[in-house]
């Protein structure tokens, strides 16, 4: 079974507070990815487009309007502490 996303909402800082269809929960913290980024990831910087974090739903990810996503594979590792950031 692959991980999916359920449910998103922003955090402080550039974290996501993430609820995954087994029932389990996690923050990430997407800062790597977005600190001194560019193209879609650079537009999050601004706490006005991070706050538009969604789920999608057919993808079971997190998106933003400026076409960020993110593999709900390490969303997952990383709010269970099996992956590093970056």
């Amino acid at each position: 079974m692959h991980p999916r996303i359920v449910a998103a909402s922003p955090g402080p800082g550039f974290t996501v507070d993430l609820s995954f269809a087994d029932g389990s929960r996690g923050s990430v913290d997407l800062s790597p990815w977005i600190v001194g980024s560019k193209g879609v990831f650079a537009a999050l910087r601004d706490p006005e487009v991070f706050a538009q974090v969604a789920v999608d739903r057919a993808a079971g990810t997190i998106v933003w309007p400026t076409g960020a996503d993110l593999d709900p594979d390490v969303l997952y590792e990383l709010a269970h502490g099996v992956r590093s950031p970056g």
